[in-house]
């Protein structure tokens, strides 16, 4: 259970997010048999949060605040480190474990 970060392409090895700082990433949001759920790419926007504030999943958390800038990781999150039992109604069902290619543009 937890959280598995697998680098795709490498960061700068030395910029890491500190708690309180921007993260400002892309992502594409996967259920486990590949279904896409999400994605800043599709948007073409990038997304934008701070990190240690709560305001995404633990997974995120745990997973994008071990990655350096640059860098663009797999990061595969347990249920408990996502929506957990209960899921996002429609979109991600009960105890799913999700998937997410991330890419950590900048740190503010």
């Amino acid at each position: 259970m937890g959280v598995e970060v697998e680098t795709i392409s490498p960061g700068d090895g030395r910029t890491f997010p500190k708690k309180g700082q921007a993260c400002v990433v892309h992502y594409i949001g996967m259920l486990q048999n590949g279904k896409k759920f999400d994605s800043s790419r599709d948007r073409n926007k990038p997304f934008k949060f701070k990190i240690g504030r709560s305001e995404v999943i633990k997974g995120w958390e745990e997973g994008v605040g071990q990655m350096s800038l640059g860098q663009r990781a797999k990061i595969t999150c347990t249920p408990d480190m996502a929506y957990g039992v209960t899921g996002h109604p429609g979109v991600i069902p009960p105890n799913a474990t999700l998937i997410f290619d991330v890419e950590l543009l900048k740190l503010e």
